[in-house]
């Protein structure tokens, strides 16, 4: 078992490449989503075993949704799936996203207050039919806020803790939006691998670099 002096306590997974994934293995666009189900639930029992305390899944977005309609309801559909395999295990669910939207799949309203699972071991997060531009106005709903540090207790996302370190397949250098306050201080480690390339040693790899970040948190 691989021992570390140091562990994050929050990881944020951007699962991304399916699509490009599906197309170089002779499949179309939609199929690759469903390859990326099983990645998720080994990366989450290999931070469960760890001792990982939270555990964020980028599931899809508002601007995702804009994508040819075979695509949206593939993708919903294995979010559903990847939500619903956590059953069996001792976590916290927590679904962050708009909901008054009908492409939010209402299979998962049950989610979207912190549901207790068995022993309830690590938090996991969803953000499914997210927007980080949703996230942030909905802190404004109410116009008289103006106690200092309020704003960060009304954002959608105010459940979710802050990253310390965020892990992207797909070989693109870039946060798409991911959780703009959580992410904040976040250490970010790109592999070129497609999600559903999925090893465990991907991430072994990005611990492995994160014990040599210098984290000082701005200070």
């Amino acid at each position: 078992m691989k021992e570390y002096k140091r562990l994050p306590q929050h990881i944020g997974i951007i699962p991304d490449g399916n699509r490009r994934w599906a197309q170089c293995n002779g499949l179309n666009k939609q199929d690759g989503y469903d390859y990326g189900i099983n990645p998720g639930l080994e990366l989450f029992k290999e931070c469960l075993r760890l001792g990982i305390k939270e555990l964020t899944f980028y599931g899809f977005t508002q601007d995702n949704t804009k994508r040819p309609a075979i695509q949206t309801k593939a993708f919903q559909k294995a979010c559903v799936d990847s939500v619903l395999k956590l059953l069996d295990y001792d976590c916290n669910i927590l679904v962050v996203g708009n909901t008054n939207s009908p492409l939010f799949p209402k299979e998962l309203i049950p989610y979207t207050k912190r549901t207790t699972i068995g022993k309830g071991l690590i938090n996991v997060n969803f953000l499914i039919n997210y927007g980080w531009d949703w996230d942030l106005n909905h802190a404004f709903v109410d116009e008289h806020i103006t106690e200092k540090g309020h704003f960060i207790d009304k954002i959608a996302s105010s459940q979710i803790s802050r990253m310390d370190l965020i892990i992207r397949w797909g070989n693109r250098r870039r946060l798409s939006g991911f959780l703009p306050v959580q992410s904040i201080y976040a250490d970010f480690y790109v592999l070129d691998q497609m999600w559903p390339d999925f090893k465990i040693e991907h991430l072994h790899e990005a611990l492995e670099w994160y014990q040599v970040q210098d984290v000082t948190l701005g200070g």
